[in-house]
């Protein structure tokens, strides 16, 4: 297993896999190790994939100061795997809540991001909003409607756009994070909790993490190409949040799947992989 130190000493690990120029990606969660993100629907075959476990995840260490768990803190390790790597510039991708990290990263180092992808991307960084209702419009697709979860779960889903429920009531919206809800949905769900840092969670989006006008005012300057990949059906990215996300970019494009939610990869691997590949070839 490859691990080179962060600024702080922590030795940090990475999984490379696949064949081709690099693509350094940083998973979601936040603060869940790398493994969920795989092979990205077979992207490993026309690239080499360099998958960042964070800190105190997967197969790097745990941090003596679990103040840089925080998200801007964890800049420092996307730069120091950069370094390590050898790499003038980076082609980086980023899942969910590791998209709030690339984000950062491109704010800070924008002269080292050849290209970004942000996929279901997290939108803490850039300080876009989700009204409760683009998330129950996203939810309510026709393949979902007849499924005998759906009722429950979307009632669930409109008391936490309500701004009510509990941690069991965002379990129970759990399906909407998915294309469908089949047996091999449940188990990643269940396995992504497993591999979750739930201390790092906490402090991963904590008071001084993001500076989004600061973000926005880079990326509006940024000339690099951005592609911003949404699920049709995603209600924690929603395709009005996502196309937001894209307009704060000069050269930025919005490719969405029909029929996908929060891990399109699973939806259709071939699709997210050749646009993937597609826009990382321009």
């Amino acid at each position: 297993m490859p691990t080179f130190p962060a600024s702080d000493g922590t030795l940090l690990a990475y999984h490379a896999s696949g064949s081709g120029a690099p693509l350094i990606c940083l998973p979601g969660g936040p603060m869940q190790d790398s493994a969920y993100l795989g092979d990205l629907g077979g992207l490993d075959a026309r690239r080499t994939l360099i998958r960042l476990d964070p800190r105190g995840t997967g197969a790097s260490a745990v941090p003596e100061d679990p103040a840089s768990y925080r998200c801007d803190r964890q800049v420092g390790d996307v730069e120091a795997l950069r370094a390590h790597l050898g790499l003038d510039t980076v082609d980086l991708l980023g899942h969910s809540a590791g998209a709030n990290l690339a984000a950062l990263y491109t704010a800070r180092h924008p002269e080292r991001v050849a290209r970004l992808v942000l996929l279901a991307p997290g939108t803490a960084a850039v300080g876009l909003d989700t009204s409760g209702e683009e998330r129950l419009a996203a939810a309510r697709r026709p393949w979902r409607e007849g499924e005998p979860w759906f009722a429950e779960a979307y009632a669930a889903l409109g008391e936490l756009a309500a701004g009510r429920g509990s941690a069991e009531t965002f379990r129970a919206v759990a399906p909407f994070f998915h294309g469908t809800w089949d047996e091999a949905a449940r188990e990643r769900h269940a396995e992504s909790d497993r591999r979750r840092n739930g201390e790092a969670a906490g402090i991963y989006t904590s008071e001084g993490a993001f500076e989004p006008e600061a973000t926005r005012a880079v990326f509006a300057e940024f000339d690099r190409p951005v592609l911003v990949v949404a699920g049709e059906g995603d209600a924690n990215t929603p395709v009005p949040t996502a196309t937001a996300y894209a307009e704060l970019f000069p050269k930025a494009e919005l490719a969405v799947l029909a029929g996908a939610g929060h891990y399109p990869w699973h939806d259709d691997a071939e699709w997210v992989a050749a646009t993937v590949d597609g826009f990382l070839k321009r």
